[in-house]
């Protein structure tokens, strides 16, 4: 049978497949649209299916925050290409994963994927990701997620072009402070709050490393001591976000930036972009570093 221009063009904005692709299946099911359109889906999510190995370590952190600003959250959603991740449909889709993090609080991946995506027992997640793999025709995935409620401090957020995205509850001050801690926390990259949360493990191995160097030196044990004891403070106070130089005024610490308001940082959580994914090197937390510096 003759499949009209308008047949196409209806389906085509129902599926988001190509003109051609969408003549055929209309053809394949005589004219039916229902037929043609479930006959896409099938083929579009056995298509994103093949691509699920390829790697993925573009894409953008969107944030969502409640209307009373109380809770917040962060999620990471990674595409193949910028190109791509900057593409209304797949913002769409990060910023509605976000919202489902901070509506219903899942207990991991797994079970974020396995939600509906608008809440209202729709399609899931990863459902519409796959739908938005078969559309898009790159694999997309969505990597992680953090969530913050407010136990009574200012809770503040900070977004970096999409790359680097902050969360931050500050106790005591204001939302402006906490807003530049947020901020800071973007650019230096700290480990953790202070000295009680380094991990174990990441101290034993600087102590060591710095033992040795010091051994080397030739100098009397107590010397020693000394020198390694002294290596550990700076090297705690490179890590943690109460030891670093403020971005905005390096000759004070955030720890005593926050004395002087009578404030302590309850909680912090940073997510950038394809973290820890093999992908082409670029510094962002130096960009933001230079971009607060400026402003």
């Amino acid at each position: 049978m003759a499949i009209s221009a308008a047949q196409v063009k209806e389906l085509r904005q129902r599926t988001g497949c190509g003109m051609m692709e969408c003549k055929k299946a209309l053809v394949e099911s005589d004219g039916d649209m229902e037929a043609a359109a479930e006959a896409l889906r099938k083929s579009g999510l056995a298509k994103a299916d093949k691509k699920a190995g390829r790697v993925a370590s573009e894409g953008i952190i969107a944030i969502e925050i409640s209307g009373d600003g109380k809770t917040a959250a962060m999620v990471e959603v990674n595409s193949e290409t910028d190109f791509v991740a900057k593409k209304d449909e797949f913002v769409n889709f990060a910023r509605a994963v976000a919202r489902r993090v901070l509506e219903s609080d899942p207990a991991d991946i797994d079970a974020l994927l396995a939600m509906p995506l608008a809440g209202d027992g729709g399609e899931t997640i990863d459902e519409a990701r796959r739908n938005l793999v078969a559309t898009i025709g790159e694999n997309i995935t969505v990597r992680r997620f953090a969530r913050m409620e407010s136990s009574g401090g200012n809770l503040a957020s900070y977004l970096h072009g999409g790359r680097i995205g902050v969360l931050v509850e500050v106790q005591g001050g204001d939302a402006a402070l906490a807003k530049d801690i947020a901020m800071h926390v973007a650019a230096s990259k700290p480990v953790c709050i202070d000295e009680s949360g380094v991990p174990k493990q990441l101290l034993d191995k600087e102590k060591e490393i710095f033992s040795a160097q010091a051994e080397a030196s030739g100098k009397p044990a107590d010397i020693i001591e000394k020198m390694v004891q002294g290596r550990l403070r700076k090297f705690l106070g490179e890590i943690t976000l109460v030891g670093q130089p403020f971005v905005k005024d390096p000759d004070q610490t955030v720890g005593k930036l926050l004395d002087k308001a009578g404030a302590t940082v309850k909680a912090f959580e940073r997510l950038e972009l394809g973290e820890g994914i093999e992908k082409k090197s670029e510094n962002f937390a130096e960009e933001v570093m230079a971009q607060v510096k400026g402003g």
